[in-house]
């Protein structure tokens, strides 16, 4: 018996919509510290009656998804809706290059790095250093040291190493935390490899400006759908001899990936092209226009609220082309990077007030800037943005 799959069948929702906050007790926390997806949650609610994946207990028992395919534990199902999905969306070419699929894409990072240090040329001396520029991915640090590898080592800061020998440089775009499309700042081509995390490279978040066309490009379902409990991510490398030690990695570690968690991603990644069509076949958003246009509200009612005052400030972004929306637009950003002014500890002041945030200081800057979460659910924004207007910069006077 296959598989059972039900497509979902969604109301149009509106997302002008604002949930009414009531006077709510300034005790309770409002954690905009992780950036969990909740923003995502009334989309999918409206597909839970008509939406599931069914797996009867006698499928999915062998390790193998596809013997034919070196990364034989992804199931090939996935592997057509990624390919599928990037073709509607533009933001990848794909064509002549290989997928590996990664219990989300932190542990599709680890797997690059470990593939990249080991091609490097015997003779050269280990551990191979990782960078990335500030303000960098928070976790980069973290996840170049915990296992004190002896392959590579964490140095910080790119656009201030001016070390010899390779270096593996990790490459955001649009970055976490600031939502700034990036490129590579260490100019040694000869010595430089690259992983470009484009996680955010979604219509949503920002301008689809072209296919991009790199090395080792990196994408997560967590960013892409708000699926960030499926642990799904997914690798579009060039090299075969890189893939193919990525996927090695995944084999020591994990022995491979879930299959439950790939077919349940891939029948969303279905569904989400299935919305992009002009006639599609259910009364269903378009899931990028929607939450684009969710997340242009958002950021109009920081603006709004931040407008009249000089205590903290959000960044401003240019307004591009985007070939998927085929119209100018500008970016929203999952995170806002918010800097106050000269000398206040921007994630303090906003503790002091129950609001959780992760300090610039883990993403290698000052402590005048925090990032927040922008994708939280409707309520826990409101909420945010209503204790926000009650900061006043008179509370820093001594």
């Amino acid at each position: 018996m296959p598989e059972t799959v039900y497509l979902p069948t969604l109301k149009k929702l509106n997302p002008e919509s604002i949930l009414e906050v009531d006077d709510q007790p300034t005790d309770i926390v409002i954690n905009l510290d992780h950036g969990d997806p909740m923003m995502y949650e009334p989309y999918w609610r409206e597909a839970v009656v008509n939406y599931s994946v069914t797996i009867p207990p006698h499928k999915s028992l062998s390790y193998f998804s596809n013997k034919k395919n070196f990364c034989w534990f992804m199931e090939p199902k996935l592997e057509e809706e990624i390919k599928a999905l990037h073709k509607i969306v533009g933001n990848a070419v794909i064509e002549k290059k290989h997928i590996v699929v990664g219990t989300g894409s932190s542990q599709l990072v680890l797997a690059a790095l470990y593939a990249l240090s080991i091609s490097a040329p015997p003779e050269k001396l280990k551990p191979i250093s990782v960078v990335a520029a500030a303000p960098y991915y928070s976790c980069y640090p973290e996840m170049a040291t915990f296992l004190q590898s002896g392959l590579f080592k964490w140095e910080g800061d790119a656009r201030k190493y001016n070390q010899d020998g390779y270096y593996i440089e990790m490459v955001t775009s649009p970055n976490n935390p600031d939502g700034m499309i990036r490129e590579a700042v260490v100019n040694d081509p000869s010595k430089r490899m690259i992983v470009h995390d484009l996680a955010y490279y979604w219509p949503q978040y920002t301008t689809i400006t072209s296919a991009l066309d790199h090395d080792i490009m990196l994408f997560t379902v967590s960013k892409c759908t708000g699926h960030a409990g499926s642990r799904i991510g997914w690798a579009i490398v060039k090299d075969e001899g890189i893939a193919r030690n990525m996927v090695k990695f995944m084999e020591i570690t994990t022995i491979g990936v879930s299959k439950e968690g790939q077919l349940r991603a891939a029948n969303i990644l279905q569904n989400i092209s299935l919305s992009c069509q002009k006639l599609h076949p259910y009364e269903m958003d378009n899931f990028f226009e929607h939450h684009h246009s969710l997340l242009a509200q958002r950021w109009k009612k920081l603006r709004e609220i931040l407008k009249n005052q000089n205590l903290f400030h959000i960044p401003k972004f240019p307004t591009r082309f985007c070939s998927f929306r085929r119209e100018s637009s500008e970016t929203y950003p999952a995170f806002a990077w918010m800097k106050c002014r000269v000398g206040v500890d921007c994630e303090k002041l906003l503790k002091e007030h129950n609001i959780l945030t992760r300090s610039g200081r883990c993403f290698g800057s000052a402590e005048e800037y925090s990032r927040i979460s922008m994708v939280s659910s409707q309520e826990e924004f409101e909420l945010f943005l209503q204790r926000l207007s009650t900061i006043k910069e008179a509370e820093l006077q001594e």
